[in-house]
């Protein structure tokens, strides 16, 4: 069992059903989902399955947009996401299917003639298969094309920006990208780290997580953590950063992972060439806000898992056994724990549930303690149904004593007393279990107070404890014990401990 803590804390997710739902409700796949019914045999297409201009205004119309440039934009993006999700297929005049993927996330050609494509169309449209899975197919099969979708939006986001594609043509037709001044790798890893950040941020809040400015979601990815006055060079650096993430956040928002309050356009005309960053006393709103959607956090999530990235969810455990349960939820926050054994009872049911719990909690590895202190809050969500497995155990030296303990909470009858033996190492469990969870610390010298005053003359038994981590928890308890006696005693037991180990051995 590895003692190693999960790279991201579990997340909270919606349902399938609730995440499709969303999905689908996504402006731009809506839009696609539009096209694509819309579509048919005389849709006009160019070479690289882009609409043709002179479709373009009939598709705005369709999708109730303004007949100007800006709709005709939209609609063209609306269409490029129903090619590259499969809601419509290509096919060319000489029966292929064709490929609109550029290497630029789908945009429409970048400068190719679009009227040559209005004499000849350059292929057939026809539904793809994944137009019927949007209404007739499963939660997961929406949730599959829209996550296609998101890598489409994805690559649009972090695509170079450029004022005249023209003058990046060399004389044989091939693209100056040394011109472009951009790194596709760089700039996606920079936009996963800082979604990444906001992931961080949304989990720590909930699924309903607060909007974040954006210069803090800026200023995380630029600022070293150790610098304290930003310099003008940084400053500078997150400005950029911010005007490039406005941008990205405007390609993100349609497919539905993140609401965003953009840069308000004022700000460039006061700021002129000074950093945007804002004042002490100015609205940080005006800066831009971001928040994670609940379908963004499935989204964010999927892409970490396929990056191979630790990303737990509740839920996850709910079909495992209990060994796996009580070891994935050792470093679980209590209420996400807590989650996720009523998910897995909720799967398992009463019957044997006990049993299997208090088997996978013994151990005496350095997860043990924090395996059998999950056990008995699982137990307590178990209620009655469970007394038959605890006092089944009440003899066994690592269950023993968490087994009178929950007897007692109950107010169960017929508990015998514990040896003085069990006491001493059921304390030394539980302080073990609290230091691997590296939980509150005044809540953490609390139980070290409060579990050492209980038994006169605790250090001088605690050593003699046959428990894997007595001399860790003695030295614990001298550094955490606010009494200079007590922990001069702790520290004198802690040796005493490492000494009987070693002569053990």
């Amino acid at each position: 069992m590895s003692a190693e803590r999960p790279t991201l804390p579990p997340v909270r997710l919606h349902t399938e059903a609730e995440l499709a739902r969303d999905a689908l409700a996504a402006p731009l796949l809506a839009r696609a989902a539009r096209l694509a019914r819309w579509a048919g045999p005389d849709t006009r297409v160019g070479a690289g399955g882009e609409l043709s201009d002179a479709q373009l205004p009939a598709a705005a119309e369709l999708l109730g947009l303004t007949p100007d440039e800006d709709g005709a934009a939209e609609a063209s993006e609306a269409w490029r996401l129903a090619v590259d999700t499969g809601l419509v297929e290509i096919e060319d005049p000489a029966g292929g299917t064709g490929d609109p993927d550029d290497g630029f996330g789908g945009d429409e050609g970048f400068g190719e003639d679009d009227e040559a494509g209005d004499d000849e169309p350059a292929g057939t449209v026809t539904a793809g298969e994944n137009l019927a899975l949007l209404t007739g197919g499963s939660p997961a099969d929406v949730l599959a094309i829209w996550l296609d979708g998101l890598e489409a939006a994805y690559a649009d986001a972090t695509a170079p920006a450029f004022d005249d594609f023209a003058d990046l043509i060399g004389e044989d037709g091939s693209v100056d990208f040394d011109a472009l001044d951009w790194d596709p790798e760089t700039e996606t890893e920079f936009l996963d780290g800082v979604l990444g950040n906001l992931y961080l941020l949304t989990v720590g809040e909930g699924a309903d997580g607060a909007p974040v400015p954006l210069p803090a979601l800026a200023a995380s990815m630029i600022v070293p953590d150790d610098m304290g006055e930003p310099t003008d060079d940084v400053l500078e650096q997150v400005s950029d950063a911010m005007m490039r993430l406005d941008d990205q956040f405007r390609v993100l928002e349609p497919i539905g992972i993140v609401e965003y309050q953009p840069v308000d356009e004022a700000l460039l005309v006061e700021e002129g060439e000074d950093a945007l960053s804002p004042g002490d006393e100015e609205d940080v709103t005006r800066y831009g806000m971001v928040r994670l959607t609940p379908l963004g956090l499935y989204g964010i999530r999927a892409r970490m898992l396929d990056a191979g990235v630790d990303a737990p969810a509740i839920g996850d455990l709910a079909d495992k056994g209990a060994d796996a349960l009580l070891g994935g939820v050792a470093h679980y926050p209590e209420s996400a724990a807590r989650a996720e054994i009523q998910l897995w009872l909720t799967r398992r049911g009463p019957d044997g549930a006990a049993a299997e719990l208090l088997d996978a909690a013994r151990g005496a590895d350095e997860l043990g303690p924090l395996r059998r202190l999950h056990c008995q809050q699982a137990l307590a969500l178990v209620g009655a149904e469970a007394e038959p497995a605890v006092r089944a155990v009440l003899d066994d030296p690592e269950l023993g004593g968490l087994a009178r303990v929950w007897l007692a909470e109950r107010g169960a009858e017929g508990v015998p007393a514990p040896s003085e033996e069990m006491i001493f190492w059921l304390a030394i469990d539980t302080i073990a279990a609290q230091l691997e969870a590296a939980g509150d610390l005044e809540e953490l010298q609390g139980l070290v107070e409060g579990l050492s005053g209980q038994h006169s003359g605790f250090f001088e038994e605690a050593w003699r404890v046959d428990h894997p981590a007595t001399a860790d928890v003695l030295e614990a308890m001298g550094r955490l014990h606010s009494d200079k006696k007590q922990a001069k005693d702790a520290r004198k037991a802690a040796f005493k401990a490492r000494s009987r180990g070693g002569s053990a051995d």
